[in-house]
Formats: C-alpha cells, sequence, structure tokens
C-alpha cells in the first residue's frame, strides 16, 4: 500500500490469520492512520465453518494434527443449544498461534520455536452466533463479536463442549462495523485507483 499510494504512513485496523479472507481496513496517511485504535474497536461478523473430530495446533486446518475424536450423534438443536454458553461476556484462551504478547515477544514466535506458551483466559464479548449450515463433521456458523476474540479459540471450545474437538476449516470477515465485504476493494481494484491517481484516504478491502 506505500508502493500504490506514495504514502509513508500506513495503517490497518486488524489482521486476518493466513487461513482467513474478507474485509481489512486500511488507513492511508497520518491523519487517518490515528484512527486506527477506534476503528479496530468496531464490532466484527465472521462466517466460517467448523470442522469436528480434529485438533491441530494452531485450531484451525494450518497447523498439525495433534488428536482426532470420534464425533457423537448431534442435531442441529444440541449445537444451537451449546452456543448459548459462548456468548455474551466470555473467558477465552486465545490460541497458543496468535499475535498476542507474551513474556514480551509474540506468542506464535515463542510456539514455532518450540517454546511452551501458556495463554491466559480473557474476557470477549460475543453478540451472537447464529447455525447457517449443518452437516456433521462440519458446522457453519455467523459470528459477530466485539474485538479480541479469536474464532479459532470458538471452534476449539465448541468442538470440546460437544464432546470431540474442532478446528476452523475456512473464515471470512464479512463486516468492521459500518464496512462490508460486498463494498471492499480487491488489490486488483485499489491498483486500478492508483493508476487514476484516485485511492481514498480510508477504504476496505478484501
Amino acid at each position: 500500500m506505500r508502493s500504490l499510494s506514495g504514502v509513508k504512513k500506513v495503517g490497518h485496523a486488524g489482521t486476518l490469520d493466513p487461513l482467513a479472507s474478507g474485509v481489512l481496513l486500511v488507513c492511508v496517511g497520518r491523519r487517518v492512520t490515528r484512527q486506527v485504535p477506534r476503528l479496530q474497536a468496531l464490532e466484527k461478523e465472521y462466517e466460517g465453518t467448523i470442522l469436528l473430530g480434529i485438533q491441530t495446533d494452531t485450531d484451525d486446518l494450518e497447523g498439525k494434527v495433534i488428536q482426532e475424536k470420534t464425533v457423537p450423534p448431534l442435531t442441529r438443536e444440541d449445537v444451537q443449544r451449546v452456543l448459548g454458553e459462548f456468548t455474551g461476556e466470555i473467558e477465552q484462551v486465545p490460541p497458543v498461534f496468535s499475535a498476542l504478547v507474551v513474556k514480551g515477544r509474540k506468542s506464535y514466535n515463542l510456539a514455532r520455536r518450540g517454546k511452551e506458551v501458556h495463554s491466559q483466559a480473557r474476557k470477549v464479548s460475543v453478540k451472537s452466533i447464529e447455525v447457517t449450515s449443518f452437516a456433521p463433521p462440519r458446522i457453519g456458523l455467523r459470528v459477530v463479536c466485539g474485538k479480541g476474540t479469536y474464532i479459532r479459540a470458538l471452534a476449539r471450545d465448541l468442538g470440546e463442549r460437544l464432546g470431540t474437538c474442532g478446528v476452523l476449516q475456512e473464515l471470512v470477515r464479512t463486516r468492521i462495523g459500518p464496512y462490508y465485504l460486498k463494498d471492499a476493494l480487491t488489490l486488483k481494484g485499489l491498483q486500478s485507483l492508483a493508476k487514476e491517481d484516485r485511492l481514498p484516504d480510508a477504504f476496505v478491502t478484501s
């Protein structure tokens, strides 16, 4: 983005995991990048798929499989009932492979070096969780949540609560506050705007 805009001061309001895609807020210029903390605090919406019966060290399919379990017979109602336990203000242990700082270092850097990482549970806010598809061992969910919520951790904890284990198979961030995926610009679109010298100061990318 620095190359496209010719502006050194560029910031984003929240990264996405390698497996994920979707909305990313990008700010260009000193005046707009000052808004990053406010933008990071906005409500987020995700659509994803959880795969039951597998546990990995990253809590998604990017990681190494460390456990496999049988998936018990489940109904959509069973899942929806358990999801009620994960809404509101909840305690959540972040994935070991995360950007959180532990003892002065990024957690994922410690994990990649084989160091034991003890992530502390913290409070996060989950406004709503909806089952969008149900075909065990895969369950599709739509999640509306606050800052700091890990959908990977939700997949892990939901799997455990359902009597098995689980990982995040795929994830799309569909909204950050009032900024929707349908309005987002792709990298190719941004490149076209840059050629025409029409890059906005703040925009949504996907």
